[in-house]
């Protein structure tokens, strides 16, 4: 505020009244003001802001690491945060690998009430919130938070998933599971299982294993259940990433995608379009809900009412990496096959 007060001519008593919006300066002097604050690039503290006025006008999205499902939900709320009065403040609380225990508790912590005035959440797993201050949860976790929520229909999804295997013949097919702690990943499962059920397909328990959302720890989950004598001919990866890194193992065990394995994934993140084959999947609207959850957050922070759970359709998304079963030398023929003669 010095050197715009320098810079201007005026006292930092009168550069002060203009950044806070005061009475008692002329119209010019403001103007004049405002141009050397643009000059200067200078911008009021937002810690200052915040004991003053208690208000930051900034909403923050909160993950636990920048990877393709919170980068896209962080796109829907940058667009739909236009033309709300607020920025948008995007912050990485965990420690890089997606897993620290608490980095919700921490990051909310360290910005609610002195750098933003609610927070969106992605995947949270503890979250304990001051009276007073919004939090909008995306995809949470499977324990009672009452959080205002945005998700997708990850049962039906599932159910989707499974019934288009089972559709092109499979009867062996695998499940890789998501994380443990989320709801979305119970969903999913459960959906498999329904649909298996549906069907009159036994699930072989042996073929259920749980890839944890990522990459790394899906390919040690994949190796093992593509090694197995009877291996599945078809996989449910719990997300895209999981179903990437499925096909990875596969071609690195000399399997070849659809024709030896099928695999379907789910979210339909930009990555599961460039893969080789493309990957047939799930589609939730990550854009939308990221922009759902921003719309959310800023209606609960202006005491508007309305439903706090908003849940958003899932769609199949047909590509390259599902194909019909084809029974293996010596292997029996599925139901589907023998059906009908």
């Amino acid at each position: 505020m010095s050197d715009v007060a320098r810079t201007a001519g005026v006292s930092v008593a009168t550069v002060s009244k203009v950044v806070n919006g005061r009475y008692g300066v002329a119209e010019a002097t403001v103007e004049r003001v405002q141009q050397v604050i643009r000059q200067l690039g200078y911008e009021a503290s937002l810690g200052a802001q915040s004991l003053r006025s208690h208000r930051t006008n900034v909403l923050g999205i909160l993950v636990a690491e920048f990877e393709p499902f919170s980068t896209e939900l962080l796109k829907g709320a940058s667009k739909e945060v236009a033309g709300t009065g607020y920025q948008l403040l995007a912050y990485s609380g965990g420690d890089g690998g997606g897993a620290a225990i608490g980095w919700e508790r921490r990051s909310l912590a360290r910005l609610s009430g002195t750098l933003i005035d609610g927070a969106v959440i992605v995947t949270p797993t503890v979250v304990e919130t001051k009276p007073g201050f919004h939090v909008v949860a995306v995809d949470p976790h499977t324990g009672p938070s009452g959080l205002p929520t945005v998700d997708s229909d990850n049962f039906a999804g599932a159910v989707l998933a499974t019934e288009y295997l089972l559709s092109l013949g499979h009867r062996r097919i695998g499940h890789i599971s998501g994380r443990p702690d989320l709801e979305s990943a119970r969903l999913r499962e459960a959906g498999f299982r329904k649909a298996m059920a549906d069907a009159g397909v036994p699930v072989d328990e042996r073929l259920v294993r749980v890839g944890g959302f990522r990459i790394e720890s899906t390919a040690g989950t994949a190796a093992e259940l593509l090694a197995l004598p009877d291996r599945p001919t078809a996989i449910f990866a719990g997300n895209d990433l999981s179903a990437i890194s499925t096909m990875d193992v596969a071609r690195s065990m000399g399997l070849t995608v659809p024709d030896d394995l099928s695999v379907i994934g789910f979210d339909n993140i930009p990555e599961s379009a460039l893969v080789d084959p493309p990957l047939t999947t799930i589609m939730q609207p990550l854009q939308r809900m990221g922009a759902e959850a921003l719309r959310l957050l800023v209606d609960l922070i202006a005491g508007v009412e309305r439903d706090t759970h908003i849940r958003l359709p899932t769609e199949l998304v047909v590509r390259a990496s599902c194909g019909p079963y084809r029974p293996g030398p010596g292997a029996p023929l599925s139901r589907a096959a023998t059906a009908g003669g």
